[in-house]
C-alpha cells in the first residue's frame, strides 16, 4: 500500500506535500487534455508526410489540436506521428471531415507557424513528380530551403519605390526582333512566349533584367534560372543597375544557409517579386508571377542530379502553364528542345539577323592550309593562330579555350600511336607536370622505365592536352605576355583588359571587361569526337559560349576540321538552321523530343523485374538491356511523345508497386539529358 493513496497516515506537513503534487498531477492531465482536444474550425489537418516510399506519397489526415490550430496553417512545417516514428511534414490543407474511418492521430507539433509551401508550389511539386515518376517529398527537398530559425523570427522589409523607362528596354534589345514587341506585351500585363538566341557580343544579363523590369511594371513576379553562380553574379548585377537597390532577391547555394532562406522568405512573405538563381529558383515561391526565365537551357548544370532529376527548363514551362506566366527561353544557341517549341507554335522567336551577326564577330577556321599540308598536320595550335594572337594581344586580353583539364591526360606509343597503358592496373598513363614521370590516372604508380607493349618503342606523344600544358606552350611562343589559367577549382569570374592570354575550360570562361580582342578555339575536335546523342548540340554550345565573350567587331579562331557540319554552323552563327537540322534528324530516328524516353537502371534481376511489371502503353518499345559498370544494367524504353503522360503514369505505379512489395531499388529517369 503507497503511502500517497492514504494521505491520511501521514504527518500534516507530508500530507498537504502530497495533496499538492495529486492537484497538480490533475490539473496537468487537464490540460493535456484540453489542449488534445479537437479544434472546433477545420480540425482535419491534410499533411504530406516526408516519407521516400513511393506507395506512401499522398496527402495523410491528422487531426489537429486546439492548442496548435493557429499555428498548424496551410504551408506549414509539423511533425506526425508515422510508423512509430516522428517525421517532417507540410500541411496541405485543413478541412472539417476526414475520409479516415477510425481514430486521427494528433499533430505533434509545429515546427514553424510560417506558411512556406504554397498552393501552386504544392501543385508544381504533384505534377514534377507525376512527370518524373518520382514522390511529392522529393521534389519538395528540392524546393524549400532548411529552416533557419533565427532568421525566420526577422521580418521581411518590402521593395521601395522604383522607376521604369520602357525606352530603355527597347534601346538595350535593339537588333533583336519582335523584341519591341514582346516588352511592350509583358508592360501590358500579357503572357508572351519566346525563344531568344542572343547575338554574340551581347551584354545578355542587361538584356534579361530589362525584361524583369517590363514584367514586374505590371505589378508582377519573374523568376530568372542560370546555370551557375558566375552567371547569378552578373544577372543580379544587371537587375540592380535596372530595377535599383532591394528590388530582387538571389537563390544560390553558395549564399549560406541564413542568407538563402531570408531570401526565400522575402518572396515567400511577398516582400519581393524577382528572383534571379540556380536551379531551386525555378521553385521560388513568387506572387503573380508574370515571366518565367531561363538562360542557355542546354546546359547540363541545369539538369538536376537527384531524384526525381527534374530539368530546370521543363519546371518553369509546367509553372508558366500553371500560373499563365510568359517564358523566355534565351542562350546563344538553340537546343532540339527549345526549337521544338518553336516549330509546334508553343513560342515566337526572337533573334538577331545576319547583319548585325557579322558586325558584331567574324568567325574563321584556322588550320585550313595545315589540314592540306601533310607535314602540318600534327600541329596543334596552326602558325596562323600565334599570328592572330599576337596581333589582338596588342588590342586587349585573347581567349583561348581547350576541353581538357588538367597538363596531358593522355599518352601514346610515339612510333605506333598504341595508347600508353600502367603495367599494375592497365590504367592510362598521363603526366602531371613537365619534371614528372608517366604516372597512372587509377593507381597512381609512377612508370618511369615505360616501353610499348606492341612495338618496344620508348618514345610518348601526348594526343590529348590539358589546360595547364596549353598555357605552357602559349608562354614559351609569347615571351612577356602573362598567360592564366581559368578551370577546375580556380575560376576567374573577370579579367581586366590588360595584355593576357586566358586558357579556360568550357563553362569557366571569364568575362572581360569590354570583351575580348579575339577568342581561340582548340580542339573541337575532342568535343565532336564525344559518344553522345547531343555531341553537336553541346560542342556548338560550348564553342558559341566563348565566342560570345568576344568584343563587337573581334575576331574568333576555330582550329578544326573545315568541313565539319557543326563548325560551319558556328562560321556561319546559325544556332537556328543547327537546331533545325538536329530536330530533323531526331524526329527521323524517333529520338527526343519526337519522342518520350526513360531509362531503368539498377541490378539486372531488378531491372528485369521492372520490365515485366512494368505497364507501358502499347506502342511502347523495350531497348537493351545493357550492361553498365558496378554489375549494373540499364533498360530504355521510348513511347511517341504524344503518349509520354501515359508512360509517366506507368512508371509512377510501377514505383509505387516496388516500393510496397520491398523490391530491389531501380533508378528511373524520364528523359534524362545524355545515354
Amino acid at each position: 500500500m503507497a503511502d500517497d493513496e492514504h494521505p491520511e497516515l501521514l504527518p500534516g506537513l507530508a500530507r498537504a506535500e502530497v495533496k499538492a503534487s495529486q492537484a497538480k498531477a490533475r490539473a496537468t492531465r487537464a490540460r493535456k487534455a484540453a489542449e488534445a482536444a479537437p479544434a472546433t474550425l477545420d480540425p482535419v489537418a491534410r499533411v504530406l508526410v516526408d516519407v521516400p516510399l513511393a506507395h506512401l506519397d499522398r496527402p495523410f489526415d491528422y487531426a489537429v489540436p486546439a492548442a496548435m490550430a493557429d499555428a498548424a496553417v496551410p504551408g506549414a512545417r509539423v511533425k506526425v506521428r508515422f510508423a512509430g516514428q516522428d517525421v517532417d511534414g507540410f500541411v496541405v490543407a485543413r478541412g472539417s471531415e476526414s475520409d479516415h474511418t477510425g481514430r486521427l492521430s494528433p499533430l505533434r507539433r509545429v515546427v514553424s507557424p510560417e506558411p512556406v509551401l504554397h498552393p501552386q508550389i504544392a501543385a508544381l511539386a504533384g505534377e514534377l513528380a507525376e512527370r518524373y515518376a518520382g514522390t511529392r517529398s522529393d521534389v519538395l527537398r528540392l524546393a524549400i530551403p532548411a529552416r533557419h530559425a533565427t532568421t525566420e523570427k526577422e521580418a521581411s522589409a518590402p521593395a521601395g519605390p522604383w522607376h521604369h523607362e520602357p525606352a530603355d528596354g527597347e534601346a538595350a534589345w535593339a537588333g533583336h526582333e519582335p523584341a519591341a514587341a514582346f516588352l511592350r506585351h509583358l508592360a501590358d500585363g500579357g503572357s508572351p512566349r519566346a525563344v531568344w538566341a542572343a547575338a554574340p557580343a551581347t551584354d545578355w544579363p542587361l538584356l534579361v533584367a530589362h525584361a524583369a523590369a517590363a514584367t514586374y511594371a505590371s505589378g508582377r513576379g519573374v523568376v530568372v534560372c542560370v546555370p551557375d553562380g558566375k552567371d547569378v553574379t552578373r544577372v543580379d548585377r544587371a537587375l540592380t543597375e535596372v530595377l535599383g537597390e532591394g528590388q530582387h532577391v538571389t537563390l544560390t547555394a553558395e549564399s549560406g544557409p541564413a542568407r538563402r532562406y531570408r531570401d526565400f522568405l522575402a518572396l515567400s512573405r511577398g516582400a519581393r517579386r524577382v528572383v534571379v538563381g540556380t536551379r531551386a529558383a525555378a521553385f521560388a515561391p513568387v506572387a503573380d508571377l508574370g515571366l518565367v526565365v531561363i538562360w542557355d537551357d542546354g546546359d547540363d548544370l541545369h539538369a538536376e542530379p537527384r531524384a526525381p532529376y527534374p530539368h530546370t527548363r521543363e519546371t518553369l514551362l509546367l509553372r508558366a502553364e500553371r500560373e499563365g506566366a510568359g517564358a523566355l527561353i534565351g542562350g546563344f544557341v538553340r537546343t532540339v528542345e527549345s526549337a521544338y517549341l518553336l516549330r509546334t507554335g508553343w513560342a515566337r522567336e526572337i533573334g538577331p539577323d545576319r547583319a548585325e551577326v557579322r558586325r558584331r564577330l567574324t568567325v574563321t577556321i584556322a588550320g585550313e592550309e595545315t589540314h592540306r599540308d601533310v607535314h602540318a598536320r600534327g600541329a596543334r595550335i596552326p602558325r596562323e593562330v600565334h599570328v592572330a594572337v599576337r596581333e589582338a594581344i596588342e588590342a586587349g586580353p585573347v581567349l583561348v579555350q581547350t576541353p581538357r583539364l588538367g597538363y596531358v591526360n593522355a599518352l601514346a606509343c610515339e612510333r605506333c600511336r598504341t595508347p600508353a597503358r600502367c603495367t599494375t592496373c592497365q590504367g592510362p598513363l598521363a603526366l602531371t607536370g613537365p619534371a614528372t614521370p608517366p604516372a597512372c590516372r587509377w593507381c597512381g604508380t609512377p612508370v618511369e622505365a615505360w616501353a610499348c607493349a606492341e612495338c618496344g618503342h620508348r618514345g610518348l606523344r601526348a594526343p590529348v592536352l590539358g589546360d595547364a600544358r596549353t598555357a605552357e606552350e602559349l608562354g614559351r611562343a609569347l615571351p612577356g605576355v602573362r598567360v592564366r589559367t581559368s578551370s577546375g577549382e580556380s575560376v576567374l569570374a573577370t579579367v581586366p583588359t590588360t595584355k593576357q592570354v586566358v586558357v579556360a575550360t568550357p563553362g569557366a570562361e571569364p568575362v572581360a571587361e569590354g570583351g575580348y580582342a579575339a577568342v581561340v578555339l582548340l580542339d573541337t575536335w575532342l568535343l565532336l569526337s564525344r559518344i553522345d546523342l547531343r555531341a553537336g548540340e553541346e560542342a556548338l554550345r560550348r564553342w558559341a559560349d566563348a565566342a560570345a565573350l568576344v568584343r563587337p567587331g573581334g575576331r574568333v579562331l576555330a582550329v578544326g576540321d573545315p568541313a565539319h557540319p557543326t563548325l560551319q554552323a558556328l562560321v556561319r552563327w546559325d544556332p537556328a538552321g543547327h537546331a533545325a537540322r538536329e530536330t530533323d534528324e531526331r524526329i527521323a530516328a524517333h529520338l527526343p523530343p519526337a519522342s518520350r524516353l526513360a531509362t531503368i537502371t539498377g541490378a539486372a534481376g531488378a531491372v528485369d523485374d521492372a520490365v515485366t511489371l512494368l505497364a507501358a502503353p502499347p506502342s511502347a518499345e523495350v531497348l537493351g538491356p545493357v550492361d553498365l559498370a558496378d554489375g549494373e544494367c540499364r533498360v530504355v524504353v521510348r513511347v511517341p511523345r504524344a503518349e509520354g503522360v501515359e508512360l509517366s503514369r506507368a512508371l509512377g505505379e510501377l514505383q509505387r508497386v516496388r516500393s510496397a512489395r520491398k523490391l530491389d531499388a531501380v533508378r528511373v529517369q524520364v528523359d534524362p539529358p545524355t545515354l
